[in-house]
């Protein structure tokens, strides 16, 4: 019988990093497009710049500087150095505390949790997400990247009902955030909550048709429904609109699960 990878929730480092693809732990990330700004300064721009570049240069950079003085700028470049080189347990750990005791405004603090909640997210610790991105709401309550940061994490731990209180904050807040619904869907979804699932997916694909996670969500919420043609469809598509990514490699499991089923029957 054919039984839907996980989907959303697995694959939900994809979106919260916009990566494009999964991989391998010692393979380097790169980084978000915007990273929020603890120092200025021509050391902090020039750690910054390697990060992008070269993240082993980087981490060298930032851990001279840092004993040199270089205070939250430089650690904070450090951390990322490591996010990028593929220890996110490390690079989340320093975010994290970090956030914790940095001098910075609230919104910058908070956008450095959400960096830590990334760097929990791919070291496989949702638990430590969840606490990260609860940390970041404290100080900004409508931040409404952590809420959705905080959704992932808690659908990741099973704690559906949960995640959707928080996707319907964000939702509310930002009515054409596509991916928020898409994890809606994935959450109903679990819960078994079919009608809902389908309508929330269907939202995100009128605000987004090339989301190549609301597809591989369709596909699961097609096949489940009996619809296993759409199902193959919606999987083929996600492989066409996002060939390299998270969503891609699921879908295609998807795809081999469903051709292998009727041969098992």
């Amino acid at each position: 019988m054919f039984r839907p990878f996980p989907a959303l929730f697995g694959a939900a480092i994809a979106l919260l990093l916009a990566m494009g693809g999964a991989r391998a732990a010692d393979e380097a990330l790169p980084l978000p497009p915007d990273i929020p700004r603890l120092a200025e300064g021509p050391q902090y721009e020039e750690c910054l710049d390697l990060l992008r570049t070269d993240p082993d240069g980087a981490l060298s950079f930032a851990e001279s500087w840092e004993g040199a003085g270089g205070g939250e700028g430089a650690k904070q470049c450090g951390a990322l150095a490591m996010l990028a080189l593929g220890e996110p347990e490390k690079a989340a750990e320093r975010l994290e505390a970090l956030a914790r005791n940095s001098a910075a405004s609230a919104t910058a603090r908070a956008a450095v949790f959400a960096q830590a909640v990334q760097g929990w997210m791919l070291a496989n610790q949702a638990g430590r997400a969840f606490a990260a991105a609860t940390m970041g709401l404290t100080i900004a309550p409508d931040d409404t990247g952590l809420m959705l940061d905080r959704a992932v994490a808690l659908g990741t731990l099973g704690r559906y009902r949960e995640s959707l209180e928080d996707l319907a904050r964000v939702t509310a807040a930002e009515p054409d955030r596509a991916e928020a619904f898409v994890f809606q869907a994935a959450a109903l979804r679990h819960l078994d909550r079919l009608p809902e699932a389908a309508k929330a997916v269907d939202h995100a694909l009128a605000l987004a048709p090339r989301n190549a996670e609301a597809l591989l969500e369709r596909g699961i919420l097609r096949q489940l429904r009996g619809d296993a043609k759409g199902a193959r469809a919606d999987w083929q598509q996600v492989l066409a609109v996002a060939p390299d990514s998270a969503a891609a490699d699921l879908a295609q499991q998807n795809l081999a699960l469903n051709e292998a089923g009727p041969k098992r029957r």
